[in-house]
């Protein structure tokens, strides 16, 4: 789901800003993405877990191949998870209100990657298997890198219109 909204929000991008220095960092979240939702995939399938969400109530949810809109519904929002009004907004949004409202928004959300990565290594054994350390320190630590780059675009951009 959170990364579903990640690429949901760089898609928004062609259709709502000529911004090409946002256009190429949102080309490069939304491959990032791509390529973390594939890793999870496969390492779920290694271990025969299932690809599907669950239901609030604990039944079988919808595929990740499913509308991400609707499993976001109907589940709490995970960590630096836009809410629906942050989301009706950065889609009405355009020009330089679109790309301040994807740069904090974005913010946010890798924020909130920062939170479930400082969760996992908290947990007792978590950070044990190898292939999980390495995609969860390579999460940290391009999140903390894309997080400068926003920052320095929002001052770059933002701060000289004040």
């Amino acid at each position: 789901m959170h990364h579903a909204q990640a690429i949901e929000m760089t898609a928004l991008i062609p259709s709502h800003t000529e911004n090409k220095e946002l256009r190429s960092l949102g080309a490069r979240i939304s491959r990032s993405q791509d390529d973390e939702i594939l890793f999870m995939k496969r390492w779920l399938v290694a271990r025969g877990e299932s690809l599907s969400l669950p239901t609030p109530d604990g039944m079988p949810g919808m595929s990740h191949s499913d509308s991400p809109h609707h499993a976001m519904d109907s589940m709490p929002l995970m960590p630096g998870m836009l809410t629906e009004e942050q989301m009706t907004a950065l889609r009405k949004g355009t020009g330089a209100e679109f790309d301040r409202l994807f740069l904090t928004g974005m913010i946010q959300h890798h924020n909130g990657a920062l939170t479930m990565v400082k969760d996992l290594f908290g947990s007792a054994g978590a950070g044990q298997d190898a292939e999980i350390f390495g995609f969860a320190t390579d999460v940290d630590t391009g999140q903390r890198a894309e997080i400068k780059i926003m920052q320095s675009m929002l001052k770059t951009q933002f701060e000289k219109q004040r």
